[in-house]
């Protein structure tokens, strides 16, 4: 944005410095200025310059090795090297030791306004372009498109020097902000207007805002449709340029390739599973009545060893009947994603049904001495949900967070409302994580990195929130622990 560009300025003569800092003052920059190199290298220690001028003959630090300091502290600060006693010997030697330019005293005003000008401008671009690079990077990584949208959070708010920066996505009828950086006193949904305007116009729009701010926002567009906003907020009298408005559109259409990419993968994964459970289905269907008659026989079988007193034979038939209960609860679940049942809608509870839920698992919380924080708004309302399917999904999610803590852990529980027409339920443990590449599997049908587990109970938990209208997200960290959150069409 267009904001006046900082300028450090040193030179021991204490009338060319005056001289200086009146004249780039008057062309425009922020300028600071000083007689002394110790407290030039104090404040590149403490704050960012876009460029600096110092001049080459001073004592006990002349430019060549201030510049060499200041390089140390700001590796892209451009500096430009003053001189009375201008030769090509200078210029040369100062080039060498990483100054940008060299200016020959006494200036010709347009020949300073000029070199600083190109050099404001170069470091400004070798910044764009590294962020963009990293941008790309993150992109062609693969990484999830969380990843890539905070990524383009950043760098537009670093690139374009705005306060903060909004990455909205269209979810059903709202707008959603996915990524954000930078800090304003401004609530996020008070830029969505600015968001949906850009998506109404397909084209950039500016904004008045609230308290003396404004907003640019500018669509991504995935196969040519609007599907969100890049939105940055600055003050007012912050004017953007027409380089700011590019570089708002460059780094919106990485984040369109991010979203597009996404629910490319998303509807082929979906097709994939789709297929896969129905085949899953009917092979657990043929399997039903072989389990029924096996568990029929394991139960004759421990009665007969019962009568003759044979414990080793009890406990062998035993553990056949364990064996059995094991497939024909993978047989049930199989059938679940496979073949869902019609969902059964009331209004219901969420926190009735949290606190119903935690009841059912307070052995294993008593067992390894968790500690429960259970923070239920009591305003959250109701959802329009099959109690029974939800209570699956709420066990799975409590029991997944046990599973994967140490004693004396902590499990926390929360709900709110995440805007009037959402209800927010969030389940988080202190356990050990989960790394992206197992995160990115969570919900492929069969994948699980538990010994006796089935791969069905992410995948179930998903489709069961999907078929409810809402949506289940997962974010963990490796070593500190995992957070899955769940939103809900309230009713």
């Amino acid at each position: 944005m267009n904001r006046p560009r900082s300028v450090l300025v040193v030179d021991d003569d204490a009338h060319i410095l005056e001289v200086l800092e009146m004249r780039l003052t008057s062309m425009g920059f922020a300028v600071t200025a000083t007689v002394d190199a110790e407290a030039a290298l104090a404040a590149l220690g403490t704050r960012g310059f876009d460029a600096a001028l110092f001049d080459l003959r001073m004592d006990p630090i002349d430019g060549i090795a201030l510049t060499r300091a200041a390089h140390a502290r700001q590796p892209r600060l451009p500096v430009l090297i003053m001189t009375a006693h201008g030769t090509i010997e200078n210029a040369v030697e100062a080039i060498k030791e990483g100054a940008f330019d060299f200016l020959t005293k006494p200036f010709v005003t347009e020949e300073l306004r000029g070199k600083l000008a190109r050099a404001v401008a170069d470091r400004r671009w070798a910044r764009d372009r590294n962020l963009l690079r990293t941008v790309g990077e993150t992109l062609a990584s693969a990484a999830s498109m969380d990843r890539v949208l905070s990524a383009v959070a950043e760098g537009t708010m670093e690139a374009t020097e705005t306060e903060r920066t909004v990455v909205f996505l269209r979810e059903s009828d709202r707008l959603v902000p996915k990524a954000s950086a930078g800090t304003s006193s401004t609530p996020l949904d008070r830029l969505a207007p600015a968001a949906e305007a850009a998506i109404a116009r397909r084209d950039s729009v500016t904004m008045g805002g609230a308290e003396g701010r404004a907003t640019l926002a500018v669509p991504l567009m995935v196969a040519g449709t609007p599907e969100g906003a890049l939105v940055v907020e600055n003050p007012s009298h912050v004017v953007a340029t027409d380089d700011d408005l590019d570089l708002l559109r460059v780094f919106a259409s990485q984040g369109a390739v991010a979203l597009g990419n996404a629910r490319e993968l998303s509807r082929l994964r979906s097709g994939a599973l789709a297929a896969l459970g129905r085949v899953a289905s009917q092979v657990a269907h043929e399997l039903n009545n072989p389990l029924g008659g096996l568990a029929l026989y394991a139960r004759l079988l421990e009665d007969r060893f019962k009568t003759a007193g044979d414990e080793e034979g009890v406990q062998l038939t035993h553990k056949v009947g364990r064996a059995v209960k094991h497939l024909a609860d993978l047989v049930t679940d199989i059938t679940a994603y496979g073949r869902p049942p019609e969902l059964k809608r009331e209004p219901t509870s969420l926190n009735a049904l949290i606190e119903e839920c935690l009841s059912l698992v307070q052995d294993r919380v008593v067992d390894k001495e968790i500690r429960v924080v259970s923070k239920l708004a009591p305003d959250v309302g109701t959802v329009l949900a099959d109690a029974r399917e939800l209570k699956k999904v709420l066990l799975n999610l409590f029991v997944n967070a046990l599973e994967a803590m140490e004693p004396h852990g902590t499990l926390t529980i929360r709900t709110q409302r995440a805007d009037e027409r959402t209800i927010e339920a969030s389940v988080e443990d202190t356990g050990c994580g989960i790394d992206d590449e197992t995160r990115a599997r969570m919900f492929d049908l069969f994948f699980t990195t538990k010994a006796n587990g089935t791969g069905l109970g992410m995948p179930i938990a998903r489709s069961v929130v999907d078929r409810h209208g809402g949506r289940l997200d997962i974010d963990s960290e490796p070593g500190v622990g995992t957070r899955v959150r769940i939103e809900l069409p309230r009713q």
